[in-house]
């Protein structure tokens, strides 16, 4: 582990000195240095969740798909949203807009005596080891992601936005991405709020979104694959999560047009164990949005006019009630 550890190290530092370094230098951003060293981590992390993606999921798809490819055109448009996230073009839009909010916000939580805590601090001695604590840190996100989840499918407006990622009929590795970028920038915003409150160390946040990212790649997947009894109840599987994306199961209550489902979890079966939302049922369900399937609501083909279309909705469902 610690060799590689120390190979990304290295290949961080390589990439960031001959290409990230001298770009930031020529565009302005001397100042910024620390925050371009922080970008490359994650290009660097992008670019082998890819590697991983196309030389390890791809071929499992093609090996036991749950349906045939038919609409290439709306995997394609995946593949964009996975390029924008993955590659940092998503956090390049941050880096000039949001970031220089969000390091004043976090400062002032500083001052307010938020940072000094650290969530393993509160088990001396159990929680000493960097595994320990980084296993930790990945269930308490982890329920973080499970009652974020939750809240997309609960209220209206949100639900508008995150539409956008259940409109997929055609569910691959690339789906996961598929989100309106307003939602994301929700998303994004909670947990780096969350990750100053509860004092996780930025190696360790790094690793949560890296690990969590692909294994959500993993489940989105076109794959007739389940863990078993046991192990679809230790972490989320492809079947698990299709059940989600099903249509009128996984994000709408059992009969009508409202609000809920089953399986917001997004490694853990255990929150909807727990919760009363899990759905272990053994069926690979057909997936996207019931007013979609029965009704022809249109949801947007390509990126822009699912951008569009989801603020239109986003607008409108303010002061409507939980309804879809």
């Amino acid at each position: 582990m610690d060799a590689l550890i120390d190979l990304f190290a290295n290949t961080q530092a390589a990439l960031y000195e001959r290409v990230m370094q001298p770009m930031a230098f020529a565009m302005g951003l001397g100042s910024r240095l620390e925050d371009v060293f922080d970008a490359t981590g994650w290009l660097l992390i992008g670019l082998l969740q890819i590697t991983v993606m196309l030389v390890v999921i791809g071929p499992l798809q093609r090996w036991r798909p749950v349906e045939p490819v038919t609409d290439r055109l709306a995997i394609r448009t995946d593949v964009i949203y996975t390029v924008i996230h993955r590659l940092g073009l998503f956090r390049c839009v941050l880096f000039f807009t949001i970031d220089p909010w969000m390091d004043d916000r976090l400062g002032e939580m500083r001052a307010a005596g938020f940072g000094t805590f650290h969530l393993e601090d509160m088990w001396p001695g159990v929680t000493d080891g960097p595994w320990t604590s980084f296993l930790m840190y990945l269930v308490a996100f982890d329920f973080l992601n499970y009652w974020l989840h939750r809240a997309q499918h609960q209220f209206s407006p949100w639900w508008a936005l995150h539409a956008v990622h259940h409109s997929q009929r055609q569910m691959t590795q690339w789906t996961d991405n598929r989100n309106h970028l307003l939602d994301d920038v929700l998303h994004a915003l909670i947990w780096v709020m969350v990750a100053q409150v509860i004092g996780i160390a930025p190696s360790q946040f790094v690793a949560v979104v890296a690990l969590t990212q692909l294994s959500e790649s993993f489940q989105h997947a076109n794959l007739r694959v389940s863990f078993g009894w046991w192990g679809e109840r230790l972490w989320v599987s492809p079947r698990f999560h299709r059940t989600h994306h099903g249509v009128g199961i996984g994000h709408e209550a059992h009969g009508a047009h409202t609000l809920g489902g089953h399986n917001f979890g997004v490694l853990l079966p255990w929150w909807d164990m727990l919760f009363g939302t899990a759905d272990f049922g053994t069926r690979f369900e057909p997936t996207g949005i019931r007013d979609q399937v029965e009704d022809g609501r249109d949801y947007g083909h390509g990126f822009w006019a699912q951008q569009r279309l989801g603020l239109q909705r986003f607008f409108s469902a303010w002061g409507t009630s939980s309804g879809v």
